[in-house]
């Protein structure tokens, strides 16, 4: 995450004042409560992001679910929506018979 955003002058003096004026401990919280208040309040936003970050393969579909605040039946009714195909991880297949034939050695 980049450390400094080109902000409007007001926006950088407004932050400025809430850190002075002791609402907040720095200027990052400043951003994360702002943040989180966004995300709470469009929920599209939180579908948008988690959507994204699982088509990118940086979260699960659990997770990418999470973030969304939604089940996770519906995240996946929401990527069908937006056309996206589910990442479904599988061991390779020699890796699958390798453990089968482990599993019947065991079993006789």
């Amino acid at each position: 995450m980049p450390s400094s955003y080109n902000l409007p002058e007001i926006v950088r003096k407004e932050i400025d004042e809430l850190v002075r004026s002791g609402y907040y401990s720095s200027k990052s919280d400043v951003v994360k409560d702002a943040l989180r208040y966004m995300f709470s309040n469009k929920k599209n936003l939180r579908l948008a992001a988690a959507v994204g970050l699982y088509k990118k393969g940086e979260v699960t579909l659990g997770k990418a679910a999470e973030i969304a605040d939604v089940g996770i039946i519906e995240f996946k009714d929401r990527l069908k929506e937006y056309g996206i195909k589910r990442i479904i991880e599988s061991e390779s297949a020699s890796r699958m018979d390798s453990a089968i034939e482990k599993m019947k050695g065991r079993h006789g």
